[in-house]
C-alpha cells in the first residue's frame, strides 16, 4: 500500500476509532446510567434533568476536549520536531507548559475565584512562545529547556510564598480532563479550526526545510519569516491545548514519532495522522485514567481515577527510552 493510501487508511480508522471513544465516554462514568436514559439525554428527552448535565454537560465535552487536545498536542509536537530537526522534541521544549502554569498561578493569587485561569494561562504560553523566538532563535530546544527551568522555578517560588492555588496548579502541571464542561469546548474548538488547517498549509515548505537550511534557501525559502509562522503556530496548538487539559505529557512525542513510522516523514502526510493519532491516544488515556481506582495513604476508601497526565507519562516513558537508545546508535 502506497503512502497517501495508508494515510488515508489510517485517518479513516482513526475516525471510526474517535466515534468509538466518544460512545464509550458516553455510556461509562462514575454516575451508572442506563444506556436508554443515555439515548434520551443525547435526543434532548431525558427522563431526569440530571441526567441531561451528567450526559451533555460532563461526559460529552470531556471526551471532545480530550480528542481536541490531543490533536493539538500532536500537530504541535511535529512542528517542534521540524523547525529544531530533533524527534525528541515536543510541545514542552518550548516551556510554554512551564509558562502557562506560571500565569494560571499568578492569576490564582493575584485575582482568586475570577475565573480567569483559562485566558492566564493561554497568555502565559503565548508569551513564552515570544519570548523564545526572541532570545533563542539559534538554538530553539536548549532556550526552551532553560527558560521552562526558570518559569517553573518561578511557578514553585510563587506557591511557597502562597499555596492556595497549588491544587489548580497541579492540573496544569500534570494534566487532567476532570471536569471539562461546555465553555471548555466552545473555547477549545475555534483553535483547531485555525491550526489544523495552518499546520497542514505548511507542510510542503517543511519539507523544503528538512532538506536542511542551504538547500531550502536555495530553493527560494525565507527561512526567518517561516520559522516565525511555524513556531507561532506550535506554540499556540500547544498553548491551546494546555489551556484546556493541561500540560500533558509526550502525547506531542509519542503521536509524531507512530505516524513517522506509519507513513514516513512527508509532513503532508504526518500532519493529518499525527493529529488523528493524538487525539485517539489522549482520549483512550483519559479512558483508562477514570477507570482507575488507588488507594492512598490515610484514605479508608479508594480514590476513583487518576490524571490522564501520568498515564500519558507511563505511555510515552517507553517510546521515549526507545528514541534515545535509537538516537545514540547514530
Amino acid at each position: 500500500m502506497s503512502r497517501p493510501r495508508r494515510a488515508i487508511a489510517v485517518v479513516a480508522a482513526g475516525a471510526v476509532a474517535a466515534l468509538v471513544l466518544v460512545l464509550a465516554h458516553l455510556f461509562l462514568g462514575r454516575s451508572e446510567l442506563p444506556p436508554g436514559d443515555i439515548v434520551r439525554a443525547l435526543t434532548g428527552r431525558p427522563r431526569l434533568p440530571v441526567h441531561e448535565v451528567i450526559v451533555l454537560q460532563y461526559r460529552l465535552p470531556r471526551v471532545l476536549v480530550g480528542l481536541g487536545a490531543g490533536a493539538l498536542l500532536a500537530v504541535s509536537g511535529v512542528l517542534v520536531q521540524a523547525v529544531v530537526r530533533n524527534a525528541l522534541a515536543e510541545p514542552a521544549t518550548t516551556g510554554v507548559g512551564a509558562g502557562a502554569a506560571l500565569a494560571v498561578t499568578g492569576s490564582l493569587v493575584l485575582w482568586p475565584g475570577h475565573g480567569l485561569a483559562y485566558p492566564a494561562a493561554m497568555a502565559g504560553a503565548l508569551a513564552t512562545g515570544a519570548v523564545l523566538y526572541a532570545v533563542g532563535r539559534r538554538s530553539l530546544a536548549v532556550a526552551g529547556v532553560l527558560l521552562g527551568a526558570v518559569l517553573s522555578a518561578a511557578t514553585s517560588l510563587v506557591l511557597v510564598v502562597d499555596s492556595a492555588p497549588i491544587a489548580v496548579v497541579l492540573r496544569w502541571l500534570v494534566g487532567s480532563l476532570n471536569a471539562r464542561t461546555p465553555q471548555d469546548w466552545a473555547q477549545l474548538w475555534p483553535w483547531l479550526a485555525v491550526l489544523l488547517p495552518l499546520a497542514w498549509l505548511l507542510a510542503s515548505r517543511l519539507n523544503v526545510w528538512a532538506l536542511g537550511e542551504p538547500a531550502a534557501v536555495g530553493l527560494g525559502l525565507r527561512t526567518a519569516p517561516f520559522l516565525a509562522v511555524v513556531l507561532l503556530v506550535a506554540v499556540a496548538a500547544a498553548a491551546a491545548a494546555i489551556a484546556a487539559a493541561g500540560a500533558v505529557a509526550f502525547v506531542g512525542l509519542v503521536a509524531p514519532h507512530v505516524a513517522r513510522l506509519v507513513v514516513g516523514a512527508d509532513h503532508r502526510l504526518l500532519v493529518p495522522v499525527a493529529a488523528t493519532l493524538g487525539a485517539v491516544l489522549l482520549s483512550l488515556a483519559d479512558l483508562a485514567a477514570f477507570s482507575v481506582s488507588i488507594r492512598l495513604p490515610g484514605l479508608d476508601t479508594d480514590v476513583a481515577g487518576v490524571p490522564v497526565g501520568a498515564v500519558t507519562a507511563l505511555l510515552g516513558a517507553p517510546v521515549l527510552i526507545s528514541l534515545v537508545r535509537k538516537e545514540n546508535r547514530r
